[in-house]
């Protein structure tokens, strides 16, 4: 009778998933392939606030400043329109901001629990670092020569990795990845969504990116599935030490935009600093 009734709810929610995916997409392609870039921007700083507020709530049960979550709030809007009108981030600082955001993020545990008093301001400015800064990258891409097919293609082979990495694990996976920070990532679940990022990457290459070389497909598709993996674990943490199972309601069959985009986060920065200092910037990259 187990069973029986798992079978049903499992059907739900891939058809919740479906849905929204079928909503989402038509939206998107228009947005990115026809609208003005300013559309784009907008949509990404909408994004980025509502995925925020979702990271707050993480710590609405804990005391917590408004006015500093306000601040924050307009540091990621200050850091996408800088970034729209021509602010360019050095590579190493970018670089060193990726490692940053891991470090204080891994770190957020023992901060909260040795030092109280700065946990509210710490917890803000992480927002802004983590959800702001890493995912105004999109409009840096979007900036680029060929921005409209960048979006597309690290949209894609992200969704691809974290949808193969949902079925093949949810289907196939018996061995844990990571137990004790997501109990039900499996190590099936991950080869399967490294194999269905380098896919996607293939895909790109015969669609609409034929600049790229097998080389780049093996290499792209294994990075980001890689970070991709390692953004949603990141997110499981962020989550395991605020005390909350999901980001929020807002996406039928995917819970919160949070949970949606925690592997965006990683993969957008990580690419863009890709195109930058190993291919030595787009107008290689493209052609």
């Amino acid at each position: 009778m187990a069973a029986l009734r798992y079978f049903p709810d499992r059907i739900s929610v891939h058809s919740r998933r479906v849905y929204t995916a079928v909503v989402f997409l038509p939206f998107f392609f228009v947005l990115v392939q026809y609208l003005h870039p300013i559309a784009f921007l907008a949509f990404v700083l909408a994004g980025i606030l509502l995925t925020q507020y979702e990271y707050y709530r993480f710590h609405a049960h804990r005391a917590w400043c408004v006015p500093l979550a306000i601040v924050g709030s307009l540091l990621s809007v200050w850091l996408g329109l800088s970034f729209y009108l021509g602010y360019q981030v050095p590579i190493p600082v970018g670089l060193a901001g990726i490692v940053a955001v891991v470090g204080i993020g891994c770190l957020l545990p023992r901060i909260g629990s040795r030092t109280r008093g700065l946990t509210d301001p710490i917890i803000i400015l992480f927002g802004s670092a983590y959800i702001g800064w890493m995912l105004s990258h999109l409009i840096l891409l979007r900036g680029f020569e060929c921005g409209i097919a960048l979006i597309f293609f690290v949209f894609l082979v992200t969704w691809v990795s974290d949808t193969a990495a949902y079925y093949v694990g949810s289907s196939f996976g018996t061995h844990k990845l990571a137990p004790q920070i997501s109990p039900g990532k499996t190590i099936e679940g991950s080869v399967g969504g490294l194999v269905g990022s380098v896919m996607m990457v293939v895909i790109a290459k015969f669609g609409f990116m034929p600049w790229l070389d097998l080389e780049d497909c093996l290499i792209v598709g294994l990075l980001l599935g890689s970070v991709g993996q390692a953004g949603d674990l990141f997110e499981s943490r962020l989550k395991r030490y605020a005390g909350v199972k999901d980001s929020g309601t807002i996406l039928p069959g995917h819970g919160g935009l949070l949970d949606r985009v925690d592997s965006l986060i990683f993969t957008v920065p990580v690419f863009y600093y890709y195109v930058m200092l190993i291919k030595g910037g787009t107008k290689e990259f493209c052609t």
